[in-house]
């Protein structure tokens, strides 16, 4: 009979193992986040202060604390059964990631949690490792260790020290700007991941807020929902064994909805494209997105469709929900439900987008470029009826009309469609062909004027039709009404 032999796993070396499971700064405080909601905190502050000689960051809440004996547990690497059913707003699962996600940057890891004015702490500190014991704080090492003045009765601070992975072995103004760089990643990833805490939406919680060295972090929806031309589809639900997934599609809006400040917001910290698809939420924390599952390839056409999907963490197993919590993939009961629906969600984001194309051709009663489509495709061409080619063709001689025409014919050939594709799918209000300078302008707009009527009165109606339709002065159509007003007067 084969004889049981005690095996513990070296302190040093499974510790120095975990340093690299892939955690980014942005993710591991993330990860610490997770345990301050769970224990019911609304106010969450990060400090990080690399001026001093030992740089320190600091994650600091006003949650409902822990006792010495909470603290010791706490510090135990895998302190809980991620098998064990836990409260609806518990958002840990392994009892690693207080560990591993502090350790992926820090190699001195300390924890202070008070409860009615009772403070205690322990540390880990990986110089010192050569066995499983972790160092139990006094009162008077308790008071001396960085930023304890911050929190009050009750709370939790955990410290970050030798943060051999921040500056990535810079110093000076180089490594002021790499760190600041790193925060700012960590200010965009808060604002998306736990934007539904910030906003205040999660039933049965309050509203929290995170400051990040006092700079309060605003909460970003990836769905545009305060935009009156987001649409929102039927929501749908998916039975896991008792429990539900619920899914809620939404489709956003064109970018030309979106007002100057929503599309400088959303252009800033979101790729449309890249971000399209499902976004997975366990127990209101965003936990992965911008995935369709290969259900259906990421394009151009379907980059405003988002799905919502919500999930109690009861279902982590079935999600296979990674250490780190940034990878999850539906159970095939919920992948097969949203293949059925996803084809019905990516079609309203094409009509979204291809109706906005056809109102450009419809807008004016003479464009200047016609889309056609036949059996062999779809082709653009330069409208010949337009009257501004009327009235040039109007002055030739018969024997030059042929060359316009091959001229205007070579010009639609040659339309560059993939430097525009490239160039609109990624700035598009950048894309812009009218000038700027309003001397040009009033300058184009008398060699419209006099192309069109000569010398003649004209029409000031017919006029502003033609201006319209060239597009040669979006956004400058005040400019546009006003010369028109003088000038036919």
């Amino acid at each position: 009979m084969a004889r049981p032999h005690y095996l513990p796993p070296s302190a040093a070396s499974l510790t120095a193992s975990l340093r690299d499971l892939g955690y980014s700064l942005e993710t591991a405080i993330a990860d610490l986040i997770d345990n301050s909601i769970s224990a019911d905190a609304t106010d969450i502050q990060i400090f990080c202060d690399v001026s001093r000689g030992a740089p320190t960051l600091v994650i600091a809440d006003n949650g409902h604390g822990m006792n010495e004996g909470e603290v010791i547990a706490a510090m135990r690497h895998g302190s809980t059964d991620p098998r064990k059913k836990r409260s609806l707003n518990d958002l840990g699962r392994f009892g690693l990631g207080l560990k591993t996600a502090s350790f992926s940057h820090c190699r001195r890891l300390t924890v202070i949690s008070s409860q009615n004015g009772s403070r205690c702490g322990a540390e880990w500190n990986l110089a010192l490792l050569d066995d499983w014991y972790v160092s139990v704080l006094e009162s008077n090492e308790i008071a001396d260790q960085p930023f304890v003045d911050t929190f009050g009765e009750t709370g939790t601070i955990v410290i970050w020290r030798d943060l051999d992975r921040l500056s990535e072995g810079e110093t000076g103004q180089k490594r002021d700007e790499i760190v600041n760089e790193k925060l700012s990643f960590v200010e965009r990833h808060l604002s998306l991941v736990f934007h539904r805490f910030l906003s205040g939406e999660i039933k049965g919680r309050k509203k929290i807020s995170i400051r990040i060295n006092g700079h309060a972090v605003m909460a970003f929806d990836p769905f545009c929902r305060k935009n009156f031309a987001t649409q929102m589809l039927p929501e749908e639900t998916v039975w896991v064994g008792d429990e539900a997934v619920v899914m809620q599609p939404y489709i956003l809006p064109h970018h030309s909805r979106l007002s100057a400040s929503e599309y400088d917001f959303y252009q800033d910290r979101s790729d449309f494209i890249s971000n399209q698809g499902a976004y997975i939420y366990r127990n209101g924390r965003l936990m992965a997105w911008g995935d369709w599952f290969r259900l259906v390839p990421k394009g151009e056409a379907t980059k405003l469709a988002r799905v919502q999907i919500d999930f109690p963490n009861s279902l982590d197993e079935a999600w296979t929900i990674d250490i780190k919590k940034s990878r999850a993939r539906p159970p095939r009961a919920v992948r097969e439900r949203l293949r059925q629906i996803i084809q019905k969600i990516t079609a309203r984001s094409v009509v979204v987008y291809r109706g906005r194309g056809q109102k450009l051709f419809q807008e004016t009663q003479a464009p200047v470029w016609e889309r056609y489509v036949d059996h062999g495709g779809i082709r653009y061409a330069i409208n010949l009826q337009h009257p501004l080619i009327q009235s040039v063709e109007a002055r030739l001689p018969t024997d030059d009309l042929a060359s316009l025409h091959m001229l205007l014919d070579s010009i639609a050939a040659s339309l560059p469609v993939e430097m525009i594709y490239s160039d609109y799918s990624t700035h598009p209000r950048e894309v812009s062909q009218a000038p700027t300078d309003e001397v040009e302008i009033i300058e184009r707009l008398k060699g419209l004027r006099s192309a069109l009527f000569g010398d003649g009165p004209g029409d000031p109606q017919a006029f502003m039709q033609i201006v319209r339709s060239t597009r040669l002065f979006d956004g400058q159509m005040d400019t546009a009404e006003r010369f028109t007003r003088e000038t036919f007067a």
